[in-house]
């Protein structure tokens, strides 16, 4: 966001912030949830670079397309247990698996 409009908006009587502070997560929530999307994404990237639909992963994992398609999403009834199945399915090697984690930008408390 710009700073002016920042600033405008705090001016009106606003309040900015970011999802931690808005949901009350701790450093720890917030840790597992981008590591959990962060997952997600690579799964979707992994999938696409082997030119597979979501109903040939859903084979591949033992799961059916809808749950391929909530995997990508990052619904969070998805474990990260699966997930991390899915990653190993599509070939993902170990650095990939922690390249993935290491993505998600968060800074371990």
């Amino acid at each position: 966001m710009k700073k002016s409009k920042r600033e405008r908006l705090e001016a009106q009587g606003w309040k900015i912030g970011d999802t931690k502070e808005f949901l009350g997560l701790s450093d720890e929530e917030m840790a597992y949830i981008e590591i959990k999307l962060a997952l997600s994404s690579r799964v979707r990237e992994l999938r696409k670079e082997r030119k597979l639909t979501q109903e040939q992963t859903a084979k591949l994992i033992g799961s059916s397309q809808s749950r391929v398609a909530k995997i990508e999403s990052g619904d969070p009834a998805v474990s990260i247990d699966l997930q991390v199945k899915s990653l190993i399915a599509l070939g993902a090697s170990r650095e990939e698996l922690a390249e993935a984690i290491r993505s998600s930008n968060v800074e371990m408390p």
